[in-house]
């Protein structure tokens, strides 16, 4: 295959809000997902970041057609699935799987791991009795769970070890893409490792697209291949993981990174944290849509939208300054100290700014 596994071109998805209990009318619309372009290839990593409520696991239903958009277009393997019914896609559905946040509400309590692991194919119609054993087997194999785990149930195991049963029963299809949604944000980090060095493994061997849709920034930088920055609803940089961390050129990515923790915290990178709450997805800022809260905001921000720009090789972002906002550094705790302080100044003139102009 020559082009993407997986393509989305400008999908949407806007959720209607009614009022009135008998002459309900529409009244607006929660854009959860708005205009929003990418690809992923056979065997790669794209990671979806951002704040909650900015679209991501939206993102990911639409990517598995588990919802269907509001418009633009889906393609699988270079096969245009927007507009394909329920049997149409369920074959599509041997080949993308998912692997859900919460290891333990996503199993079935009343079944056996044999029986979770098992359902897929039955599903699906493929083997038999002995075949579909045999299988379950492999796949405990695969995920480092042992044998006799098979008779056991869901709330017998650990969080590590329930996230392992989903890893398998994603895999128990030989999909070609997986769509991670918050894979390791309920276990803890010790275990985080463990899952995620599984899944580069499972990569590596079995050439899997994943999707992977995280909060953690250190478990992005260690599991991407490319990065997409989201927020309220939209793409705001793309780039691959090196260049994302080692040069982010949208405010909001360079805020977020920033939040992260870093060990020693002398070495923060010189950004003040996110300020202001996110703005509603029924009613987005004209222009930018970060311009509410972004520190370097202007005039042209709040009337403009800004186009999706390329900056170089496989990066882009969508910012009208991309190439004059400060860069990414990191400092000494002095140095640190004096530029947050000017930038916070800075943020909280442009505030009050802001609210004048709201108030008159």
């Amino acid at each position: 295959m020559t082009g993407p596994l997986l393509e989305l071109d400008g999908v949407r998805k806007h959720y209607p809000v009614h009022e009135g209990l008998i002459l309900r009318r529409q009244v607006g619309a929660v854009r959860a997902v708005d205009g929003v372009s990418l690809s992923i290839a056979a065997g790669e990593t794209l990671a979806v970041v951002g704040e909650s409520g900015c679209g991501k696991s939206t993102l990911a239903r639409l990517a598995l057609r588990l919802i269907a958009p509001s418009a633009g277009t889906i393609r699988f393997d270079g096969r245009d699935v927007t507009h394909d019914g329920r049997a149409a896609l369920k074959p599509l559905r041997r080949q993308m799987q998912v692997i859900f946040q919460d290891p333990f509400a996503s199993l079935n309590p009343r079944m056996s791991v044999e029986e979770i692991l098992a359902e897929p194919m039955l599903v699906h119609g493929l083997g038999d009795a002995a075949s579909r054993a045999a299988r379950v087997r492999e796949l405990l194999d695969l995920v480092g769970l042992a044998r006799y785990h098979a008779d056991r149930f869901p709330h017998e195991f650990s969080g590590g070890q329930r996230q392992r049963i989903g890893i398998a029963r994603a895999l128990a299809l030989k999909p070609r893409l997986i769509v991670c949604d918050e894979p390791v944000s309920a276990l803890d980090v010790s275990i985080q490792a463990q899952v995620v060095n599984l899944l580069k493994d499972l990569q590596a061997e079995f050439g899997l697209a994943y999707l992977f849709i995280s909060h953690g920034l250190a478990v992005v930088r260690h599991m991407a291949d490319r990065v997409a920055v989201m927020y309220l609803g939209e793409v705001v940089e793309t780039a691959p993981v090196g260049a994302l961390y080692a040069a982010p050129r949208h405010p909001y990515t360079q805020a977020l990174l920033a939040a992260a923790p870093v060990p020693d915290p002398a070495r923060r990178p010189a950004r003040p944290a996110l300020g202001g709450d996110v703005p509603s997805p029924m009613k987005p800022p004209a222009g930018c849509r970060f311009h509410t809260r972004c520190i370097v905001a202007q005039a042209r921000c709040r009337e403009e939208a800004p186009a999706l720009r390329t900056l170089g090789p496989g990066h882009a972002a969508a910012c009208h300054f991309a190439e004059t906002v400060p860069a990414f550094t990191r400092l000494g705790a002095g140095e640190r100290h004096a530029r947050l302080q000017a930038r916070l100044a800075l943020y909280e003139r442009k505030r009050a700014a802001m609210t004048a102009t709201t108030a008159a």
